[in-house]
């Protein structure tokens, strides 16, 4: 009898060890912000930072600082208490959120951007920096009314993608070869290429992803070459992918050829002149995508691979997509959540003629996917100084995310000869009206677009808020 109770006791014992090593091991914990960004109506705020799940253990995540016309000690602080450069928030046991208090001191003027913007840098123990790993803490209690801005796209290369959200003036800065693909957070099962790279797909009607396959220099995207039907519809319309709609039946889901498309230049051009298109190959994948619950399974190779990676991808409703790269074998953070921007200063994949593709640099992408619409005035019919909230035609407003585009600007003009030379060409006949995802409506100007040496990739704006 006393063998039979030990025997039981040992294996209660080991079914309820199983059980907590399945808990400790059903996956790493996530850790990011609660919000990306806020305005401070009050003067004490607190922020907080979510665990995907319960915490294994105590620590401390550090964050970076980053200020803009604010200084620590003086126009905020914080408790625990930091500094201008750094933040450590600690964490207990058991704790599915950790919050701190962040103390507005002295609020912004009228008109004035200013803010904190905080980075989960790391963290003491091995959860992963995951979803919102940044947020704007914005001293402007309401919308901005308007404000000068000046994308930093990175000179005639233009290596980097600049959102911007109007109402918070926050420019949120990324190099645009840190992503590949996009998958859609939205009802469809729908994935986008990088256009602002020139990146190109085409089926290989099969779903053997063993199969060795090869360049196909057709796909090259130029100005003026490669096929309409292997890139995005440019107008954004989700249901355009040059990838076809991820089907529930996998047998349905053939493999793709990518084209990784072009790096920006690093050999500077003649002044006057772009070098956005004219870097190195970045080179070819193959890939397969399947759904998975409501997310996606993304497969992917070399061209002569016989073996795949495989990863999942999840929907996440706050963001338009969520973003992956083939060449770092990663998610990455692009976009702010999807109604947190509305402009983006960009390279773009374009089409000319109805049937050719075409790349631009200067190019500027509203956020109609995440409800942000544009539409261009003429100077004959407004001037940008009278026009006001009452003058919006709410009718103009468009489906389009290339409400501005690259409409703003030209990109030759007579040489001394007569006869065309390469140079940036601000428009100064057009301005813009944006309604922003939160209702706010907007009057844009484009104020410049390079130095005055002609350098390019220098863009400027004005906007203001109409009420």
């Amino acid at each position: 009898m006393k063998k039979l109770l030990l025997f039981f006791s040992f294996l209660l014992f080991a079914v309820y060890s199983c059980s907590d090593d399945d808990k400790v091991d059903s996956g790493s914990t996530a850790v990011s912000f609660a919000e990306s960004s806020v305005n401070l109506k009050e003067n004490v705020t607190d922020v907080v930072i979510s665990f995907s799940k319960a915490t294994a253990s105590s620590g401390v995540i550090t964050l970076n600082v980053t200020e803009t016309e604010a200084k620590y000690g003086t126009d905020y602080a914080t408790e625990p208490s930091g500094s201008a450069t750094k933040i450590e928030i600690p964490f207990n046991e058991g704790v599915s959120k950790v919050s701190f208090k962040f103390n507005k001191l002295i609020p912004a003027n009228e008109g004035q951007i200013k803010n904190v913007k905080l980075t989960i840098n790391k963290i003491s123990t091995n959860y992963e920096i995951t979803g919102n790993n940044k947020m704007v803490l914005n001293f402007n209690e309401t919308a901005l009314t308007g404000k000068s801005l000046a994308p930093e796209v990175g000179g005639p290369a233009q290596p980097n993608q600049v959102y911007i959200d109007l109402s918070s003036g926050t420019m949120t800065t990324v190099p645009r070869v840190s992503w590949d693909l996009g998958f859609y957070s939205g009802n469809e099962f729908r994935v986008i290429l990088n256009n602002s790279v020139k990146m190109s797909a085409k089926s290989l009607v099969n779903n053997n992803l063993a199969a060795v396959v090869s360049e196909d220099s057709s796909m090259l995207i130029g100005q003026g070459s490669g096929s309409v039907n292997q890139i995005d519809n440019p107008t954004g319309d989700i249901t355009g992918t040059a990838i076809a709609e991820i089907s529930a039946n996998d047998a349905e889901n053939s493999v793709y050829l990518v084209n990784l498309g072009s790096n920006p230049s690093t050999t500077p051009p003649a002044l006057g002149s772009p070098a956005a298109d004219s870097g190195t190959h970045r080179g070819w994948k193959k890939i397969r995508i399947l759904r998975n619950g409501n997310g996606y399974k993304l497969q992917y190779a070399d061209l002569n691979a016989t073996t795949f990676n495989e990863v999942t991808i999840n929907k996440d409703a706050a963001y338009n997509f969520s973003f992956f790269s083939l060449t770092e074998n990663k998610t990455v953070q692009v976009e702010p959540q999807k109604d947190k921007w509305d402009l983006n200063f960009t390279t773009f994949t374009n089409i000319v003629g109805g049937t050719t593709p075409y790349f631009y640099p200067d190019f500027v992408v509203n956020n109609s996917r995440g409800g942000a619409f544009v539409y261009g005035v003429s100077t004959k019919d407004f001037s940008y100084e009278s026009f006001s909230l009452g003058n919006v035609d709410q009718s103009k407003f468009i489906d389009d995310q290339r409400g501005i585009g690259s409409s703003w600007r030209g990109t030759s003009t007579a040489g001394p000869d007569g006869l065309p030379v390469s140079q940036f060409v601000l428009k100064t006949d057009i301005f813009y009206v944006m309604k922003d995802p939160a209702g706010n409506v907007y009057k844009i100007k484009m104020t410049g677009g390079a130095l005055p040496n002609l350098e390019r990739g220098h863009p400027t704006f004005v906007y203001e808020l109409l009420k």
